[in-house]
Order: structure tokens, then C-alpha cells, then sequence
């Protein structure tokens, strides 16, 4: 598959800049055009070779584009899509980097009508708890697993293009239905970002919380990585897919309610078969990941 020509990444981001870089490296792109509204955040862009040309507006961005890849939070797309609609060239392919597919995908048959089909929504599963162009690096999605859900209305060559765009980056590319995804992500990445929060909140609000805190080592620090995300997004995140969201969460209550039952009870050999299980699974879980 030919190079693309004109890339407009829209949020030049961990996840946007990340994707830019990753494409130059592998010769997959000619000429990027990073679009935000941090003029420091674009000129670090462009300092570190993501972008070749920096603007402010979208629309007039994406006059030309071959591909746009929409890679600000998701509680913005909505803005971005109308904003795009009318300037995008006729073989433009627009894609995104959202942690969430119904509601980006909703928010996108609202902002590019007729346009839709030129849409085939993404969510690259990597990133970190660092953010802007600075955290971004041609690395990121080395071996990492980037999932297509494509719409009923997208041609096979705008679906085959995003995928190609992703495998450049050095990703490996599923597809799954977007209801999945979102269900899937509510349970392995929404939720542990939810009880970090919420367990970093409660940990805080005590009365003796820097005495408490002094004391504390890798375990929380480990447990807690995932607080130190945006604020912002993760609220966007977390309300956009609060269906599955709460039912992944009433879930993990009955849980540690079951949890709480044995340590009543005193029950180490319960305790100890659950703590044995888990540990079983994720071990099990990170052979796989090194596969």
C-alpha cells in the first residue's frame, strides 16, 4: 500500500504524536500536519520531528488530507467531526484513538452526516500516565494491540488503509464490534482506572493521609499508577461508557463483599484458594502477553 501523503493528526498528544513519529519511522508518511490549540504543545511537536507543519484550525487542515486521525479526548470529537465535514477531500480516510467506540462513533454520525462512511473508528490499547507531545514516541505501539470496529458503511479499502496505517506502527490490528469493545474495556481498563482513582481519593481525604502516605512503598505506588492519568479524560472516559462501567463495578463489589465475608470469618483457606487463583490468572496472563 502507497505511503500517505498528507496526515493530519488533530490532538498531538501520547497517542497522535506517538502515531506520527511510529509512521515517519517506518516510511509509511510524507508530510504531517499537527493541529491543536496549545501553540507550546505543537512546537515541542515539531521540535521532536512529529510534525512538519502546525495549525490551529482542523477544518482547514484537513483540506487535502489522505488521512486524519482525530486524537483528542473524547468529550472533544464531537466539535472535531463538524468541524472536519465540509473540508474533507473525497478519498480522505479519518480514523481515532478514543477509549470508547458508541459514543465517539455517535458523536461522529452527528458531526460528519454524509461523511460517515469516510469514518473507521480505533482505539490503539497502549499509553501511559504521561500526556502531550513530550511523552510521545515512535515505540508506543511496538507489538501492542490496536482495535478496529469498523461501521457497516465503510468501504473495505478505508478499513484496509486504517489497518495498514496501525501494522506501520509496529501494532498488531483486531477488529471487534464496538458494544464488545466498549464492554470489554469497561472491565480492563475503565474499571482499574475508576478504583485507582477511588482508592488514591479515600487514601487522601484522611486526617492523617501525609503520616499514612509516608509510610507507603512500590506496592501502592504500583497499585495507584494509573491516578496520575488526566483527570479530564478519564472522567470523559469513565461517563461515556457508565453503562458497562457500573455493571463492571457492582460486579467487582459483590466480589470484595466476598472477600470481606472470608476475612469475618477468618477463613485463610478460602482467603488463600482466591488470592492463589488470581495469582494463577495473572501469571497465565502475562505468558500471553509475551507471546
Amino acid at each position: 500500500m502507497r505511503p500517505i501523503e498528507r496526515l493530519v493528526v488533530i490532538g498531538v498528544g501520547l497517542i497522535g504524536g506517538s502515531f506520527a513519529l511510529a509512521l515517519k519511522a517506518a516510511g509509511g508518511v510524507g508530510h504531517v500536519v499537527g493541529v491543536g490549540r496549545s501553540r507550546a504543545n505543537l512546537d515541542r511537536a515539531l521540535a521532536l520531528g512529529a510534525i512538519d507543519e502546525a495549525a490551529a484550525d482542523a477544518g482547514a487542515a484537513a483540506e487535502g488530507a489522505d488521512l486524519v486521525l482525530v486524537a483528542t479526548p473524547i468529550g472533544a470529537m464531537a466539535e472535531v467531526f463538524a468541524s472536519i465535514a465540509l473540508h474533507l477531500p473525497a478519498n480522505a480516510v479519518v480514523t481515532d484513538g478514543g477509549s470508547t467506540k458508541q459514543s465517539v462513533i455517535a458523536a461522529a454520525r452527528a458531526g460528519l452526516g454524509s461523511r460517515i462512511k469516510a469514518f473507521v473508528p480505533a482505539h490503539p490499547v497502549a499509553g501511559s500516565d504521561a500526556s502531550g507531545a513530550r511523552a510521545a514516541t515512535a515505540e508506543l505501539y511496538r507489538g501492542r494491540e490496536v482495535i478496529v470496529t469498523p461501521l457497516p458503511e465503510n468501504p473495505p479499502e478505508a478499513v484496509a488503509r486504517v489497518r495498514w496505517a496501525w501494522q506501520q506502527c509496529g501494532a498488531r490490528v483486531t477488529e471487534m464490534q464496538p458494544v464488545d469493545h466498549d464492554a470489554v474495556l469497561a472491565a480492563v481498563s475503565h474499571l482499574p482506572h475508576l478504583l485507582a482513582y477511588a482508592f488514591m481519593q479515600e487514601l487522601a481525604a484522611r486526617a492523617d493521609a501525609a503520616g499514612v502516605l509516608a509510610h507507603a512503598g512500590t506496592g501502592l505506588r504500583d497499585f495507584t499508577r494509573l491516578a496520575a492519568g488526566k483527570p479530564e479524560i478519564w472522567r470523559d472516559i469513565c461517563l461515556a461508557n457508565r453503562t458497562a462501567l457500573l455493571g463492571e463495578l457492582r460486579r467487582f463489589q459483590d466480589t470484595l463483599a466476598g472477600v470481606g465475608a472470608l476475612l469475618e470469618d477468618g477463613d485463610g483457606v478460602a482467603l488463600e484458594r482466591g488470592f492463589d487463583a488470581a495469582r494463577a490468572a495473572r501469571l497465565a496472563w502475562l505468558v500471553g502477553q509475551e507471546r
